[in-house]
């Protein structure tokens, strides 16, 4: 009986077998992150120029006379106060000549009031016609004469004072001795330059501009500035003065960047990096891990709409540390996949983040 019932229910078994077979469940779609960025102003745009920090004011400080120098009371990078004496000449001189000047004005009043006298005199004795009036006029022009060479002595010896306190050399405001150029024992000529001081208040970069692109650059272009001590952060400037001669050493044209933003944390010294845009279209940049190649073409995934990627082929300049410059098949406000592009295909669907893990609502623009 058994073996009757085994040929009936084979059939049955392997229907239900089928049926089983055709119900699959379907397969659940995993939609993977993607790490994505938007193309950046290539740096290639600017063009950078090493400087150094100045002061906006830096006189160059020097004796009004000549001679020999003394003392010399301050150094180089030492912090003075306006008026506060500086190095000091040899005063023998000076003294000297104060002295003679002094002289020469006593004996000066002595002669007036002689002359001034003698006038007098005259002008009794014409009142009474016992002198002829050219005597008198004679003795009048005396007088005048010893009145006028009295002031000549005194304006000379206002000279010879000023000249002794010249031998003094001071501070014309606060700042910093950022040069020195005399020792004590040396002789200096009126006018020679001893010390630089860099004043305190607004602070510059000085940079040196090439002689090719010279023409292209103008007063008030606005740069960007970049301290040694502050990397990655720009401030903003403009160019305040260029040089009109080039240096008859290295051919370069000088000149000073201002900065246009508040308080800057610049030093006297520090190294400085000023950016300067070049001219025409600024290209983009791009991270180097976006790009891939393929049979000779180099493109990037960019993240089109429904967050489906799109494989675009792009031209690119020369590479650089971290980035790329596009010249060719980006917009700035183009989405692309920064990240793991060698396992991506056209059409994969993916989930834009950025570098904090955070979801971007990608919002596709023509």
């Amino acid at each position: 009986m058994l073996r009757h019932a085994l040929p009936r229910a084979l059939p049955v078994c392997l229907v239900f077998l089928l049926s089983a077979c055709g119900q699959e469940q379907p397969v659940k779609v995993t939609v993977s992150p993607a790490l994505v960025v938007q193309p950046q102003p290539s740096a290639l745009a600017m063009q950078s120029y090493p400087g150094e920090v100045r002061a906006r004011f830096d006189p160059q400080l020097a004796f009004r006379i000549g001679g020999k120098v003394t003392k010399r009371l301050v150094d180089e990078g030492e912090r003075v106060k306006a008026n506060q004496p500086l190095a000091e000449l040899d005063p023998q001189d000076v003294r000297l000549q104060l002295d003679a000047t002094r002289a020469q004005v006593t004996a000066g009043q002595a002669n007036l009031n002689l002359v001034r006298a003698e006038r007098d005199r005259y002008k009794t004795l014409l009142d009474r016609q016992m002198v002829s009036r050219s005597q008198f006029d004679n003795a009048e022009n005396l007088y005048r004469a010893g009145e006028a060479k009295l002031q000549q002595l005194k304006a000379e010896q206002d000279v010879a004072s000023n000249q002794a306190s010249y031998a003094v050399l001071r501070a014309p405001q606060d700042g910093v001795i950022a040069q020195r150029q005399v020792e004590v024992g040396q002789v200096v000529a009126a006018g020679q330059t001893v010390f630089t001081l860099a004043a305190d208040g607004e602070r510059e970069v000085l940079i040196s501009l090439p002689e090719q692109a010279f023409g292209r650059f103008k007063i008030g272009l606005p740069v960007e500035v970049e301290l040694w001590s502050q990397p990655g952060q720009r401030f903003s400037g403009r160019i305040r003065e260029l040089s009109p001669s080039a240096d008859p050493k290295s051919r370069t044209f000088a000149a000073r960047i201002a900065f246009t933003e508040g308080k800057v944390p610049a030093e006297l010294g520090q190294s400085a990096r000023v950016f300067i845009p070049s001219e025409g279209v600024s290209p983009l940049s791009v991270p180097l891990s976006a790009l891939t190649a393929e049979n000779g073409a180099t493109y990037v995934w960019r993240v089109g709409q429904g967050n489906k990627l799109e494989q675009v082929p792009v031209r690119v300049g020369p590479f650089g540390e971290n980035s790329v410059p596009v010249l060719e098949g980006l917009k700035a406000n183009d989405w692309i996949v920064s990240a793991g592009v060698h396992v991506l295909h056209q059409g994969q669907e993916v989930r834009p983040i950025d570098r904090s893990n955070r979801t971007i609502n990608v919002a596709v623009k023509e």
